[in-house]
């Protein structure tokens, strides 16, 4: 896991609420620029989870791995899920389901940072 990785991931998460809820507010669906949006923090999270997985495969483990390994499928589903709620939702209320989805992803990857650095003692 590195910081670095972190604070791109919650910028784009950041920026993503910011879209979706400015959508909510204009009464308008989500558009082209939502998607990519969701899908560069996608890749960003697919990007973090190879890097941890090389890194575990290479003996650098978290204190904690079950609860990593469950954080780390969750984040990576969440965009996904939000993004086809989204595209579903008919309503100027699919910008804040998307911007919910993001808002967890900018927490969570927090919590897997904390989980990779904690030492277990």
């Amino acid at each position: 896991m590195t910081v670095v990785l972190v604070v791109a991931a919650t910028v784009v998460a950041a920026l993503l609420v910011v879209l979706g809820l400015a959508s909510t507010v204009a009464g308008r669906r989500i558009g082209i620029l939502h998607l990519a949006g969701a899908g560069l923090l996608e890749a960003v999270l697919v990007v973090q989870a190879v890097l941890a997985g090389v890194a575990m495969a290479g003996g650098d483990t978290p204190a904690d791995v079950p609860t990593f390994l469950g954080y780390l499928s969750g984040v990576l589903l969440i965009p996904v899920a939000g993004v086809l709620w989204a595209r579903t939702e008919h309503t100027r209320w699919a910008g804040t389901v998307l911007a919910v989805a993001a808002a967890a992803v900018g927490v969570m990857v927090w919590r897997l940072l904390q989980l990779w650095e904690a030492t277990g003692a």
